[in-house]
Parts: C-alpha cells; sequence; structure tokens
C-alpha cells in the first residue's frame, strides 16, 4: 500500500491533468502513492498513512456521500474533514468577511424570492449555487428580469465585480501558510467565468506582493475561523478598485494546474512528505 492516497473521481480516473508530474515530485522525495476514487467501495484507505483529496470534482451531486467519506477515512486526511465540510459550501465567505477578511460582499439566499430582493437592492448581481465548482450554475442577474435558476439553491449572491471583464481573477496557490505560486485567468468573450472549458485562458505569474500577502491573509483567517490552519489553498482574488478582494478560498480539491504551471508540485509535494514523515 502507498503511503499517500490521492483521492480522485470517476472523470479523471487516473488523477487530475498532468498528475504525473506531482506522481514523479512524490517519487523524488521518497512517497509512494497512488490515485483511487474517493467513491470506488473496493478501496481500502485504511492501508495509507495519508489521504489527499485532489480531482473529486464529481461530489457536488452527492454532497452527503463525499462528507460522509472523509469522516469515516481512518488515515489522517490533509486539511481535513471539518475544514472541508466547512469550505464546500460557500458560506463560509461569511465566516470570512466576519473574521475582518476582504470579500466580495456576500449574501446568502436560501428561496428565490430572496434572491430577487438582493438583485433589486445591487441593481446587477452575480448568482452561484452554494455548492459548485467549475462555474457551474453562476449566473449574472439583473433586477427586473427575474431569476430562473440554472441549477436548484440554496445559492449565494455577490455584486457584479466589473473587473472580472477585464483583469479577470488572480489564483494564489499557498503550501503550508507559505504563498508560492500565481496563475491569472482572464475569462472568455462575453463571459465573467474564467475556466478554460468556457474559453477563460490561465497564465502563469510572478508573485505580486500584494496579492501574496492578501492570500496569506486570507489563510491566517481560515485558520483563525477552524482552529486548524489548511495546509494547503488556492485563493482566488478579484480587484476591487486598488485593492485585492478574496472571492473563493479553494480548501477542498483546488485543481493544481499543473499543466500549466509544474512548478505546483514541489511544494504539494514537500507539504505530503513533511506530514507522511511525522505519522
Amino acid at each position: 500500500m502507498p503511503d499517500v492516497l490521492l483521492a480522485t473521481c470517476a472523470w479523471f480516473p487516473e488523477g487530475e491533468p498532468a498528475h504525473e508530474t506531482l506522481d514523479a515530485a512524490l517519487r523524488e522525495r521518497g512517497v509512494g502513492s497512488a490515485w483511487a476514487r474517493w467513491d470506488d467501495p473496493d478501496v481500502d484507505w485504511s492501508g495509507a498513512r495519508l489521504v489527499a483529496v485532489r480531482s473529486t470534482w464529481d461530489y457536488v451531486a452527492r454532497l452527503d456521500a463525499f462528507l460522509a467519506w472523509t469522516t469515516a477515512l481512518e488515515p489522517p486526511l490533509l486539511n481535513g474533514a471539518r475544514t472541508i465540510r466547512w469550505n464546500t459550501d460557500k458560506t463560509y465567505l461569511l465566516d470570512l468577511a466576519h473574521a475582518g477578511l476582504p470579500v466580495v460582499p456576500t449574501l446568502a439566499a436560501d428561496t428565490v424570492d430572496v434572491v430577487a430582493a438582493a438583485v433589486a437592492d445591487l441593481g446587477v448581481a452575480v448568482v452561484k449555487p452554494r455548492v459548485g465548482v467549475n462555474g457551474n450554475g453562476v449566473q449574472i442577474v439583473t433586477a427586473g428580469q427575474g431569476f430562473a435558476p440554472d441549477l436548484p439553491g440554496p445559492w449565494i449572491v455577490q455584486p457584479l465585480v466589473e473587473s472580472v471583464r477585464v483583469t479577470g481573477e488572480t489564483s494564489v496557490f499557498v503550501f503550508d501558510g507559505v504563498p508560492a505560486t500565481q496563475v491569472d485567468k482572464l475569462p472568455g468573450p462575453g463571459e465573467i467565468r474564467v475556466h478554460e472549458h468556457r474559453g477563460g485562458t490561465a497564465t502563469p505569474v510572478p508573485l505580486d506582493a500584494a496579492a501574496a500577502r492578501r492570500a496569506e491573509e486570507a489563510v491566517i483567517a481560515c485558520g483563525s475561523v477552524l482552529g486548524d490552519p489548511p495546509a494547503y489553498a488556492r485563493v482566488d482574488l478579484m480587484r476591487g478598485g486598488d485593492d485585492w478582494w478574496v472571492s473563493e478560498v479553494e480548501l477542498t480539491e483546488p485543481g493544481l494546474y499543473l499543466d500549466v504551471i509544474p512548478e505546483n508540485a514541489g511544494p504539494f509535494a514537500d507539504l505530503v512528505a513533511r506530514r507522511v514523515a511525522t505519522l
């Protein structure tokens, strides 16, 4: 049995895109690894020394089962089941705002009527399912047009940050509290979503000092809320005037963008090796 099992899903049974880079980095550090589907009943998770959630991107449709799986694991789980439960519901942004982090203003909405009222106040808003990945179900809604959800709720409602159309979104990857790399992402024509399968582009760039500080602050805030600092995070940022606003903090299964920035394999493998060495 390998030292670490890397959890994936049926969509990516071999592992996340360009996983070979991570596999090699772990081998170089003397860590044996294998990929396994989180919902595969034949996997003996108890045989591993550590489990790391990676490309489990089908969990949205089976959230209860996924969270039950994280709780039932016998080996230690990177970032932990409690952190993952908190992070899979985007209302975690409210906790971070309460902790003083500059986040994109966020309102939780359980019903269509609450969404409509929030949109009426904002004029133009972005509505997202509270549990979601890959930009699925994200809609721009204008006051007076009515809200016909693409996906079931509950939702969060945020003002449309106009800068996303021009400067897109910046993602900073943080490993063991240290900002390591940055990817700048731009949406495709007519989109605000920056995902590549929606026409967006992702470009590795040198770390911006202010963005790195904000990402570090976001991870510290998560640790303050949870009582335990996360081992890894992808902090998504948008420009709000002259400042960086946090739009999301992904602590569950952030893609490492290994096909775009293979350098991410090193620090992730380092933190895995450090954890394994203590077990």
